[in-house]
């Protein structure tokens, strides 16, 4: 037997699930459901309070971080006297 289940949330919030459920090649119906089934089955609920970067700041950060890890650092900043001077002439 199924029941309806009646949730609000905010309309944006619901369009980006739909999308993303859609994207995922599932139904928003089939994501509550099997959020539902894992509740019940482990007894527990997880709440991730870890931030994500969004895939815009990733992109940006890319460059960067290749750079950290080929050791490729200005070389015009050394000192705190140098970063303090340099914020200063901004």
């Amino acid at each position: 037997m199924r029941t309806i289940i009646n949730v609000k949330t905010e309309t944006a919030v619901k369009q980006q699930a739909k999308r993303l459920a859609a994207d995922l090649g599932l139904s928003l119906s089939a994501v509550v459901n099997a959020y539902l089934k894992q509740f019940v089955r482990n007894r527990e609920v997880y709440f991730s309070v870890t931030p994500k970067m969004t895939t815009e700041l990733e992109t940006l950060l890319g460059p960067i971080e290749n750079d950290i890890r080929r050791r490729k650092f200005s070389s015009s900043v050394t000192t705190k006297k140098d970063l303090d001077s340099y914020f200063a002439s901004l």
